[in-house]
């Protein structure tokens, strides 16, 4: 009752990665400028095993192994504390070092796939099917226990585009940068100190966040002889989406969404997908009636599975063995107090299986079974 339950063990070694993206840099910029500053400030660290990265177009990955009885969180905090060393090594804006969820190889516990109805295809965007997931479902299930992370896939990622019109920059004498500026000030909350009228007290606050695209359009970018220059007298703001590298279909017949749920290291998986199912029921409320959530990929089915074959053989040997001792033993009662000694060793064996952390699966159960 307290073991965790997997199909196959996890066999991931005790690592942590540190992940980088370089979107504007080839795979030697990122070799030079990101993956080794990383590695020369991470290369001292103690009860290190190995470490190794890739570095390719826009990406840095470097994997840093430890031994396993030291605690994952205890190296995070090890990696984090050199990390602040690499980044001022690291030119500013090219990209800043983050760490990889709490998962493991085998984190892959639920995989699900957003898409609406039959009859509703032309109802929903690419680019609102990605929204529903990034701000509907993908937030709630954060919240779930044992769940490390929510990856998303396909769709259109939403963004909103400032598109420059290279004439009129020129002739209204407007530079790139300046519109960057301007973008980057305006688009700001400040506070300020309070106005005390007993028996109350006023709080200045100053809003300057941007809500729509007409505020963007209505942002000043510079003054030209007392005259104000807007984001919409030097380009179109409009809707725009993130460069993407591929889609998610369904069936063949349309453009859909997914998301994979990254299971928390250590976690019972079932015990994390029954969560999951749970949680989907009550985001299923929060979406359109017409958009569905739906699995594809599940692990307890998996689970399952194994856990059956394991106990199908379990109890197939145990019956063989009881006949095979009262046949030769010529003797009920003795062949049965000979194989009590089958139930007896599986619980010692799961009793030690609990004691170390090791998960009831297909591999540590199997040597029971051909015990």
């Amino acid at each position: 009752m307290r073991l965790p339950v997997d199909a196959v063990p996890d066999i991931t070694n005790n690592q942590v990665q540190i992940i980088t993206q370089t979107p504007t840099l080839a795979a030697q910029e990122t070799e030079q400028l990101v993956t080794y500053p990383i590695e020369q400030s991470l290369a001292n660290l103690p009860d290190l095993v190995e470490m190794r990265s890739i570095s390719r177009f826009g990406l840095s990955v470097v994997t840093v192994v430890f031994e396993d009885e030291v605690d994952i969180y205890f190296a995070r905090q090890l990696i984090n504390e050199r990390l602040k060393e690499a980044e001022e090594n690291i030119p500013k804006g090219i990209g800043t070092p983050e760490l990889a969820p709490v998962s493991t190889g085998l984190g892959e516990v639920y995989q699900y796939v957003l898409h609406p109805k039959k009859g509703s295809e032309d109802k929903y965007t690419a680019m609102d099917l990605r929204t529903m997931q990034d701000w509907i479902v993908a937030r709630q299930l954060y919240g779930t226990k044992g769940v490390a992370e929510v990856n998303s896939f396909g769709g259109l990622l939403k963004q909103y585009e400032v598109s420059v019109n290279p004439a009129k920059l020129k002739g209204m004498n407007v530079t790139i940068a300046e519109i960057f500026d301007a973008l980057s000030k305006n688009n700001e909350n400040t506070g300020g100190a309070y106005i005390d009228k007993k028996p109350n007290a006023y709080f200045i606050r100053g809003i300057g966040l941007v809500g729509n695209m007409e505020d963007i359009r209505n942002i000043v970018v510079k003054t030209v002889n007392g005259i104000p220059v807007l984001v919409r007298d030097v380009a179109e703001v409009k809707l725009g989406s993130a460069i993407r590298y591929g889609a998610v279909t369904y069936n063949g017949e349309k453009e859909v969404v997914g998301g994979i749920v990254m299971m928390l290291k250590g976690a019972n998986s079932a015990e994390v997908v029954n969560r999951v199912k749970e949680k989907l029921v009550t985001i299923q409320k929060s979406l359109p009636e017409d958009v569905v959530v739906e699995a594809f990929l599940d692990r307890t089915d998996l689970v399952d599975r194994a856990i059956s074959t394991v106990k199908t053989n379990l109890i197939e040997g145990a019956l063989i063995v009881i006949f095979v001792l009262v046949l030769f033993l010529g003797n009920f009662r003795a062949g049965l107090i000979v194989a009590s000694a089958i139930p007896l060793a599986m619980l010692f064996a799961l009793g030690m299986m609990n004691a170390f952390g090791v998960s009831a699966n297909l591999m540590s159960l199997g040597p029971s079974t051909s015990a």
